[in-house]
């Protein structure tokens, strides 16, 4: 959990204040909180939904090369060139197997 100053909204910090107690303080401005008892939250993370935004479309009339799937081990596969990063960098090369349709990428 990340606590913010209600003054300058910098990140408040912990540290061990008179008797050794715990404490938020901010390090630019003079505010400080005592913290009388335990504070904990678990935050529930959930993975991030990626969106394939290429589909299988772009690989219908892809062409066909020697390459060793990573899920079956197939060694043919559709694939296309495509600038992913600034023009000075290669382009990344995305594959698609012909057996089990897993796709992966290559920069």
């Amino acid at each position: 959990m990340v606590l913010f100053c209600p003054y300058c909204a910098n990140v408040l910090l912990v540290e061990a204040g008179p008797e050794n107690r715990l404490r938020f303080f901010c390090n630019t401005c003079p505010y400080v909180f005592g913290i009388d008892q335990k504070i904990s939250k678990k935050a529930a993370l959930e993975r991030k939904q990626v969106d394939d935004i290429l589909g299988d479309e772009v690989f219908e009339n892809a062409q066909q090369t020697e390459a060793k799937c990573p899920e079956c081990g197939h060694d043919r596969a559709n694939f296309f060139q495509l600038q992913t990063r600034s023009a000075d960098e290669p382009s990344s090369t995305f594959y698609r197997c012909m057996k089990c349709a897993s796709k992966w990428k290559v920069d």
